[in-house]
């Protein structure tokens, strides 16, 4: 991540740290960000998306279901603004194992593909820690374009030139999913639309 992105990530964050994730202001952070704005905060959505993401939606580079990481589940919740290229958002990872493992920046990412297929990553996110007693792994933020993924295919950054409005034009062409290294093509996955 560029520098200037880290500080964008960074004052978003910091505004959104004082603002409660489940009051009445972001509604139930599961599905609840639907038309809402927060009102003492910078978060102005032009979509949201909230997704349970699961281990039999999982495919490899050929398209072949992998069964993913038994057990795991995640919850994905993402607001997005198109005007001004950002997006936030509050993941959830229930019974996630190994370490995180990804040619990428970040093993948890929004890759351009249709369900079943596989593509390559757009959006690489920081990974859930660990919290509590460790069962349950959260990661909450914003980032702001222009976006990198660490990947590089015909000479660029898979995350070149991407913005978050494509989307919103097409949210059924894009997944968002995780990587462990006990399921390498990923632990878990869902389609945004």
């Amino acid at each position: 991540m560029k520098a200037s992105q880290v500080l964008a990530v960074l004052a978003i964050t910091a505004s959104a740290s004082a603002a409660p994730w489940k009051n009445n202001k972001w509604g139930n952070w599961r599905g609840g960000w639907k038309n809402q704005k927060c009102a003492d905060g910078p978060f102005d959505f032009t979509s949201t998306y909230s997704v349970i993401a699961t281990p039999d939606q999982v495919v490899d580079q050929s398209g072949n279901f992998t069964g993913g990481l038994p057990g795991t589940v995640g919850y994905y919740d993402y607001g997005i603004n198109s005007r001004e290229n950002y997006i936030c958002w509050n993941i959830e990872l229930q019974g996630f194992r190994g370490e995180y493992q990804s040619a990428a920046n970040t093993a948890t990412h929004i890759h351009e593909a249709p369900r079943g297929q596989a593509g390559p990553p757009r959006l690489a996110i920081p990974n859930p820690v660990p919290v509590g007693d460790g069962q349950k792994r959260i990661s909450i933020g914003c980032m702001m374009g222009p976006f990198e993924t660490g990947i590089i295919s015909n000479g660029q950054d898979t995350g070149a030139g991407f913005e978050v409005r494509q989307i919103e034009q097409n949210p059924a062409g894009f997944f968002t999913d995780v990587h462990s290294s006990l399921a390498v093509p990923g632990a878990v996955r869902a389609q945004l639309g």
